[in-house]
């Protein structure tokens, strides 16, 4: 549920719309299971029910990728894996660093998905130097005085930051300078980065409030149903135009993290 903000155009150099781009992991990940279990071809609605999107979608986010599918038959499955791979640049090998090596950092450091879909961890770094030389997942942690040297020797594009928020903007600071182009965010803040480099931001607290406040919408519609009551008057001195700022249901828009 990585969210965040880009800094390059809202399309690629082939045309191929960032939301697209967004979806091609959904469809690949789909794609991945149906040929672990030999399923040579799917058709758009079976594929877009598996990845989550309406098959009208889908069909326009493969005609990007010059992907057509053949009537009666649907997509070939084991093609698109490759060409889905091949457009997020899954076909070459990515080595990854990650800065922070707390509960969170190793946990991210022994995730077994990071190999599997082309990333390589190439170093795990953390300032405290009692972690020095520390082995976590089989990788030697290094200290983050050797940073720009380790991103460096190991051709590092993509940097993960796993640190507290009050260390994250320095650590982001310092990857950009030595060469990352890339970074995915764990620490609880917005990162500042420069046009050209690329900022994901995985936030869970912002995501279980997102969820904490569907269930407590949810609760209060089971409650108001239960009691058989009238739906709640406007607010004290609200107008027929304060309807314009609410969302299309009539709920007030839910607010995007950054």
């Amino acid at each position: 549920m990585a969210t965040g903000r880009t800094h390059r155009p809202a399309t690629r150099s082939r045309g191929i719309p960032e939301a697209t781009v967004a979806r091609l992991p959904l469809y690949l990940r789909a794609l991945t299971a149906l040929s672990e279990r030999s399923v040579p071809t799917v058709s758009s609605e079976e594929l877009a029910a598996a990845a989550g999107v309406n098959s009208a979608k889908l069909r326009k986010d493969f005609s990007y990728l010059g992907s057509y599918g053949t009537r009666g038959v649907g997509y070939d499955v084991e093609y698109l894996v490759y060409q889905i791979s091949r457009e997020l640049g899954l076909t070459q090998d990515w080595p990854v660093v990650i800065v922070g090596i707390g509960n969170l950092g190793a946990a991210l450091a022994n995730y077994g998905g990071f190999a599997s879909r082309g990333f390589r961890v190439a170093a795990l770094i953390d300032a405290d130097p009692a972690m020095a030389g520390k082995p976590v997942a089989g990788i030697p942690v290094q200290h983050t005085d050797d940073l720009e040297k380790i991103i460096e020797d190991n051709g590092v594009s993509i940097g993960v930051i796993a640190t507290p928020a009050g260390a994250a903007q320095q650590v982001c600071d310092r990857l950009v300078a030595a060469g990352v182009t890339s970074i995915l965010n764990f620490a609880p803040t917005v990162l500042s980065v420069p046009d050209g480099v690329d900022v994901r931001k995985v936030d869970l607290s912002i995501e279980l409030q997102i969820l904490a406040f569907h269930e407590q919408r949810k609760a209060g519609e089971e409650t108001a149903a239960g009691d058989g009551a009238l739906p709640a008057a406007a607010p004290r001195g609200a107008t027929a135009d304060d309807s314009a700022d609410q969302g299309p249901d009539g709920d007030v828009p839910a607010v995007m993290p950054a």
